[in-house]
């Protein structure tokens, strides 16, 4: 896992969490590409970026959805 600051998203297709609304205080947005899994705040595009192996991300998510 590593945290990286936002040096521009080139091709990066970003979703914003179905939870997050444009006025809301939770707002998470998610890339990913074949090699890794980038997830930053949709308020603060251009801020840190905390970036994962896609097996990691999945992991997460299979334990929160539980």
């Amino acid at each position: 896992m590593t945290l990286t600051l936002s040096a521009g998203d080139g091709a990066l297709e970003w979703k914003k969490s179905s939870y997050s609304s444009n006025d809301g205080p939770s707002c998470v947005e998610v890339a990913a590409t074949p090699g890794s899994v980038h997830v930053r705040d949709s308020k603060n595009a251009a801020g840190p970026r905390l970036t994962v192996p896609p097996g990691v991300w999945a992991d997460f998510i299979a334990s929160v959805v539980r």
